[in-house]
């Protein structure tokens, strides 16, 4: 069996597509999901299976959210492996505490076009950098997250991809939970 993790965009945000955790994990379990565990309410969610495609869970998950809770969620699964390779990889990878609160990870549903990149590349935004790697962009918010301009829906617009965003903690969290 596989250790993944998914990572839900978009519910319990202001009071909209709310899931409750204990029925996420149920969820998981009546499609044949083991281990599952949940991390905070923003839809993290770390189990196990024998199903060898991160799509194919994809799928899956989301139409079992869709039925049960009568919604659409964007559905990003991870290997642990990849998760690693991620935090692992980090450009802007610091010992000091006050650059990981600085440090978001936005995971990418899809490979935007080479056109797209190349003119995403020659943005820039104040108090931020980026740098983008398959299937994640690097953010470093120097004014922290909320006040940045940098965020998931323009990162999505701009790129015509489906996204999600965590911060560091979040991640190693994560990442430890499924060891």
């Amino acid at each position: 069996m596989v250790t993944y993790i998914a990572f839900l965009r978009g519910i319990n945000v202001a009071g909209k597509n709310k899931v409750p955790m204990a029925e996420l994990r149920e969820l998981c379990e009546s499609i044949e999901l083991k281990d599952v565990q949940t991390y905070i309410q923003s839809g993290n969610i770390i189990f196990k299976s024998v199903v060898d495609s991160t799509s194919e869970l994809e799928g899956l998950l989301a139409e079992a959210i869709l039925n049960r809770f009568g919604f659409e969620v964007p559905v990003l699964i991870r290997t642990t492996d990849q998760v690693s390779a991620i935090l692992n990889d980090n450009p802007f990878a610091s010992d000091d505490d006050s650059i990981k609160k600085q440090l978001y990870f936005v995971l990418i549903g899809s490979s935007p076009s080479i056109e797209t990149l190349i003119k995403f590349k020659t943005e820039a935004f104040a108090n931020e950098e980026f740098s983008i790697a398959d299937g994640c962009i690097y953010l470093k918010c120097n004014a922290g997250y909320g006040k940045a301009k940098l965020n998931n829906n323009l990162i999505e617009r701009k790129l015509n991809v489906m996204a999600t965003t965590r911060n560091y903690r979040t991640m190693n969290k994560l990442l430890e939970l499924a060891s």
